[in-house]
């Protein structure tokens, strides 16, 4: 994964055929962001959009979507990883991962959980995808 992270035209021509689906919804967000005259902000390997003001991000392929108030570069680090995990995961990537994370995320918005938000498996992979890669950045 080293390789393909750090040799970009890789990583972009991986995130563009075997990770096409999110990319192709990413590309479409950003397009629409782009017109409403938000301005991206590069990150890693990719670009994010913040929208909103205080609440999580939302991985889209090379792209990715976080709220105003949270930026840390713990949440930055954390959704580039989940751009390499749709590298990892091809069109997969939605079914296993996105979509759990989705609904995840919301759960424990509106229920008190005990558990730290990296317990389960490919929020904490994520984590270290992204810091490992990213986290110097």
């Amino acid at each position: 994964m080293n390789f393909i992270v750090k040799h970009k035209p890789v990583f972009y021509l991986l995130q563009y055929t075997w990770g096409i689906l999110l990319n192709a919804i990413g590309l479409i967000i950003s397009l629409v962001l782009l017109i409403s005259g938000h301005k991206p902000h590069k990150f890693g390997n990719g670009y994010y959009f913040t929208v909103g003001k205080n609440w999580g991000g939302l991985e889209l392929g090379v792209c990715f979507l976080c709220g105003e108030l949270n930026q840390s570069h713990h949440l930055l680090c954390h959704e580039s990883g989940h751009g390499i995990q749709n590298i990892m995961w091809g069109p997969l990537f939605p079914f296993v991962i996105a979509i759990p994370s989705a609904i995840r995320y919301w759960y424990r918005r509106t229920h008190i959980c005990k558990t730290a938000y990296d317990d389960i498996w490919f929020e904490g992979q994520a984590t270290k995808l992204g810091e490992k890669y990213y986290g110097d950045c």
